[in-house]
């Protein structure tokens, strides 16, 4: 479609008594080009526009950037593309206009961002169903249609792209304020050359804006004249129809009120209602066939009980928020339906009771929440005969002290530090004779027991930190270990050997915002601390780093989970040290899940949201348990000896 000035000058019709009586049925096939870029330039090619609008989007919505998002009736692109800069990586728009779609392709193109954009109807648009989380209708496109049923075919085709209670934008005029506020007539210069006269009228049933635009260039007289009309929704009108399609918490957010680059007449942009509105749950209908075990009961640790490892050493707001987020990420998973056991009294007999098929073993806490007993969650579900997902407890128990993951690795030809273990009775151990070194425990977890004075300098921190380390864990054995002061990397894995594996994209962590006085780890206080640098000043970010390295960390992983007999997921850390070289920091079965967490932050990188890494985690165990003499065959920790 080419809307370039035409040498010629076109008919126009003069002044009209009726705007209503010229506007044609289905104005919005032609309206939209590169002449609409201009009489409206001001409002949709405005920068600061498009980014306060997707702030409210984000806020209203709620959103992260591993939701999927279509931008409807995306015109030019200017929405997905901004989601793009944002990091968000699912991002489908849809339009109308031919012209439209074909440019934002090519601004998407240029900019380097991997966003699809596809022409289709938004009253019948193709993709698959509930396949979005968010839909967005931005930029006043909604109502235009001569017809108000043809509005709800919109939202009918809105909520079938929906997940279960996924999250309708909509930006839109605001009704009742334009019937009163319109100007009748207006004008203004769109560049140095062209200028757009305007008229408005209401339409015979007071129900749309009519609107004519009359487009002039200096030298070649008229080039445009053009009618286009929109529904005048109140809110009360258009909260109705959302109630009508099934959408429900309709909410109307601060108004939306358009920036102008030339200071003149916005028209239908000028006041406008901002609203989101939650689709209704879609129920299964069925079971879904690949699944197993349909019914699962999801085991976590006890909120009721003191636990040694959280701040304060107690279950705090952040724990039960987790496990909120937890819950619902699960119920959008169809084809299942999920229990949840907490109290660790009663695990046996609600086990038993239950008559449970299969368990999501999220109780990293241990049993009672003691760290040390984490292997017994899987021994008590071992002996039940109770499938799970997860490492069971050989695996767990092993990995669980880092010295015997430490000569695995070393027997299995993977680099690791320097290190000496310190047993708990012996008070004339050898000091390092390297520093700087990290001091930690033999046994733990959740970092504890490295704090940032774990990396000592000399030997009379050296001594004092492991006199602070014998109070703190009496009993334990310690490590002395070469610190690695380079980047530090993790790979993740979801998948079991014989069935595959997915290797989410590696995670790298990024110490550049953290006082350099302080030691660069991944320290107690950056997991548990909120008040603390390590807190707020650790980052991380996807790695950047050549195939090669990546090859070779993947490998070593991979290696690891097989011999360690780690099952469905694990998460394995690398650092490298002062020479450039990678080398193994530890292992984690059964790493954490929640929602910030790392590995649902790499299942983020590679596009998954969190139900979905959660979904494959159980996909892979339930896969394992179909087949057990597959698993048999490869599976279980193997003899350490080369």
């Amino acid at each position: 479609m080419d809307a370039k000035p035409k040498p010629n000058n076109i008919r126009t019709l003069g002044p009209v008594t009726d705007l209503e009586h010229h506007l044609p049925n289905e104005w919005w096939r032609n309206l939209f080009n590169s002449l609409y870029l201009k009489t409206d330039g001001d409002v949709v090619e405005n920068d600061d526009n498009t980014v306060r609008e997707i702030e409210a989007v984000i806020a209203a919505a709620g959103l992260d950037p591993t939701d999927r998002v279509l931008d409807l009736c995306c015109g030019q692109g200017r929405h997905s593309l901004e989601l793009a800069r944002r990091g968000f990586k699912k991002v489908l728009g849809i339009d109308r206009s031919r012209y439209l779609v074909s440019l934002a392709r090519r601004r998407a193109r240029n900019a380097g961002f991997d966003v699809r954009f596809k022409e289709g109807d938004a009253r019948k648009f193709s993709v698959p169903e509930s396949s979005f989380d968010c839909v967005a209708v931005m930029g006043n496109s909604f109502g235009y249609f001569d017809r108000e049923e043809d509005d709800l075919d919109v939202l009918s085709s809105v909520k079938r792209a929906l997940r279960s209670a996924g999250k309708l934008v909509l930006d839109l005029m605001d009704g009742d304020w334009m019937r009163q506020n319109f100007e009748r007539r207006s004008w203004e210069w769109i560049d140095d050359n062209q200028f757009v006269c305007r008229e408005r009228s209401l339409s015979a049933d007071r129900a749309r804006m009519i609107s004519r635009e009359v487009v002039v260039h200096a030298e070649k007289g008229v080039i445009a004249d053009q009618f286009y009309a929109e529904r005048l929704y109140s809110r009360d009108l258009i909260k109705k129809l959302l109630e009508e399609a099934g959408f429900s918490e309709i909410r109307f957010h601060a108004s939306l009120e358009a920036l102008s680059t030339r200071n003149a007449d916005l028209g239908m942009m000028a006041h406008r209602n901002f609203i989101s509105a939650v689709a209704p749950p879609k129920m299964a209908t069925k079971k879904r066939r690949d699944v197993l075990y349909p019914d699962v009961t999801v085991l976590l640790g006890d909120p009721r009980l003191p636990d040694d490892v959280k701040r304060n050493g107690v279950f705090n707001q952040e724990d039960i928020d987790t496990v909120s987020r937890l819950q619902s990420a699960l119920a959008e998973l169809p084809g299942y339906t999920f229990t949840y056991l907490d109290n660790h009294n009663a695990f046996l007999n609600e086990l038993r009771n239950r008559h449970s098929t299969f368990v999501l073993n999220l109780c990293d806490e241990g049993y009672n929440n003691d760290a040390l007993k984490e292997l017994h969650v899987p021994a008590l579900l071992e002996m039940l005969g109770i499938p799970y997902t997860g490492a069971g407890p050989a695996a767990l128990g092993l990995c669980y002290n880092k010295a015997l993951v430490r000569a695995a690795a070393e027997s299995f030809d993977i680099p690791v530090p320097l290190e000496s273990l310190f047993d708990p009775d012996d008070q004339g151990a050898t000091l390092p004779s390297i520093f700087p070194a990290l001091i930690k425990p033999c046994l733990g977890d959740s970092s504890l027991g490295i704090t940032q004075h774990a990396v000592v300098n000399n030997t009379e921190e050296a001594v004092a930190y492991l006199s602070e380390l014998r109070n703190l864990l009496p009993g334990r054995p310690l490590l002395v270990q070469e610190f690695l002061p380079g980047r530090e990397y993790t790979v993740a894995l979801i998948g079991n050997p014989g069935f595959g594996y997915t290797v989410l994209p590696l995670l790298e962590v990024d110490f550049s915002n953290l006082d350099p006085k302080l030691p660069q780890i991944l320290s107690y206080e950056s997991k548990w601390c909120p008040d603390s640098p390590y807190w707020n000043d650790i980052e991380y970010k996807q790695a950047e780093i050549d195939d090669d390295l990546r090859r070779k960390m993947v490998d070593w992983s991979i290696t690891l989970f097989e011999r360690l007999g780690c099952r469905d997921y694990a998460r394995i850390d690398f650092r490298t040290d002062a020479n450039g070289h990678v080398k193994l920091l530890e292992v984690n079965p059964n790493p954490g899940w929640c929602w910030d967490g790392k590995m649902n932050l790499m299942a983020g990188y590679g596009g998954y949201r969190y139900a979905d890494f959660l979904r494959l985690i159980i996909e892979a165990a339930q896969l394992r348990c179909a087949n057990p003499k597959e698993w048999r065959n490869l599976a279980g920790p193997k003899p350490i000896a080369a």
